[in-house]
């Protein structure tokens, strides 16, 4: 038991600093239509796509989030690793918005204008 301790302190000590401490990002998402009229419950999705998991002391960090906008259109993200991110935005009467950002600031606000829908055409 004791030799089994003295091998997991000896590994955590070997981890590099760079590799142990990821740079975090808070972000702010601002959902509007584009008549600039905040868009609220709007769904957003947020997902880290730097290609590797991510880890912090050996715990791994959340890559991935799942909020709604509120009244005023805007959606706070907890402390996402920075990097590559893509951003999805759904809401209802608007056209899907998805793009991928590149983060490397503390703290970030993404503004997004939402598209009206296109019209249906058909074929027959």
């Amino acid at each position: 038991m004791l030799l089994r301790l003295v091998v997991v302190f000896a590994v955590l000590l070997s981890v590099p600093a760079g590799f142990a401490e990821t740079p975090m990002t808070k972000l702010r998402v601002h959902v509007r239509s584009l008549s600039d009229k905040p868009v609220d419950r709007a769904a957003v999705i947020v997902q880290f796509v730097e290609g590797r998991s991510v880890l912090k002391l050996g715990k791994k960090i959340h890559t991935r989030w799942e909020v709604r906008t509120n009244q005023d259109g805007i959606a706070k993200i907890p402390a996402i690793p920075q990097g590559k991110i893509r951003i999805q935005v759904i809401a209802k009467g608007h056209q899907t918005f998805g793009e991928v950002f590149d983060v490397a600031e503390e703290e970030k606000t993404l503004q997004i204008k939402l598209n009206p829908p296109q019209p249906q055409y058909s074929a027959h």
